[in-house]
């Protein structure tokens, strides 16, 4: 069995509630996974497709996570672009025992996304193919994601998703069905100086009971280059391992992010730091 084994349903689908599973997107693993509202980014087709609604022209997202007591490594990357009436996007994530593991060992989710814009309401739907490695044995499955998003220029958003529909399809891998709906606020212009977001986010996994994730997001940008901090904090239906506390921050270069994140934990994978790069022109 890959190290990875234990957590592979909520590392690589991204979707779970496991101890020490980060986001796809570096930006939402520092708002402690919020990420049915954080609209605009690439890494949001892992959240929510419709998300990828206010993608201006083309968006990329990319994060490394790396736990301090494990050699298991997790990869994420995420393309998304506008196109008349509608967005596309794909990304994948990867979970492997050790940074120098073939692609081949590894655990595997693959995503592609179409949405669909009329007003301020976005409607979108995902296919996904999984694939876990146990014990040199594949297993398969597959799974869709459909979301809605409302977006009011750059002020707020809304997002609810539910992920993970037929996640047993292919057999052997399960994915868990999760629901999920979040409110996000600009309290001052995000085209201006200051910034500051929050986010709240309420889920709702196959097994166990419902949670909050609430994020706040602040800092200072002038003429496209500055500094971000966020922080946040998720309740959990399950025991886990992780505090319960992310925190993370942002450089900002322009059209350019370089994120990190990171969450402590008590179990044997111990704290966990993600770095990532958005680009948003």
């Amino acid at each position: 069995m890959t190290p990875a084994a234990g957590v592979v349903a909520a590392v690589v689908a991204a979707q779970a509630g496991g101890a020490a599973a980060f986001p796809g997107s570096t930006r939402a693993a520092g708002l402690a996974g919020a990420g049915a509202a954080l609209v605009g980014d690439a890494g949001a087709i892992f959240a929510n497709p419709a998300a990828l609604a206010t993608v201006s022209r083309l968006a990329f997202d990319a994060s490394y996570q790396r736990a301090s007591a494990s050699d298991t490594v997790f990869y994420a990357a995420a393309v998304a672009t506008r196109l008349p009436r509608l967005d596309w996007g794909a990304g994948v994530e990867a979970l492997a025992p050790s940074a120098a593991a073939r692609l081949a060992s590894a655990d595997l989710l693959a995503a592609s996304a179409l949405v669909y814009r009329t007003g301020l309401v976005a409607l979108g739907v995902t296919a996904k193919y999984a694939r876990q490695t146990i014990g040199g044995v594949a297993d398969h499955a597959w799974a869709g994601d459909a979301g809605m998003a409302i977006a009011v220029f750059d002020i707020l958003a809304l997002g609810v998703s539910v992920q993970n529909i037929g996640g047993d399809f292919g057999g052997g891998v399960h994915l868990p069905r999760r629901t999920r709906a979040g409110f996000t606020m600009n309290y001052v212009d995000p085209q201006g100086t200051v910034r500051l977001l929050t986010t709240f986010e309420g889920q709702w996994p196959d097994r166990g009971s419902p949670f909050l994730v609430v994020g706040v997001e602040g800092g200072v940008v002038a003429h496209g280059v500055g500094l971000l901090a966020r922080a946040g904090y998720a309740g959990h239906s399950v025991a886990t391992s992780a505090s319960p506390f992310a925190l993370g921050g942002s450089v900002a270069l322009g059209p350019l992010d370089v994120d990190y994140a990171y969450r402590d934990g008590t179990g044997g994978g111990g704290a966990t730091h993600r770095v990532g790069l958005r680009w948003h022109p």
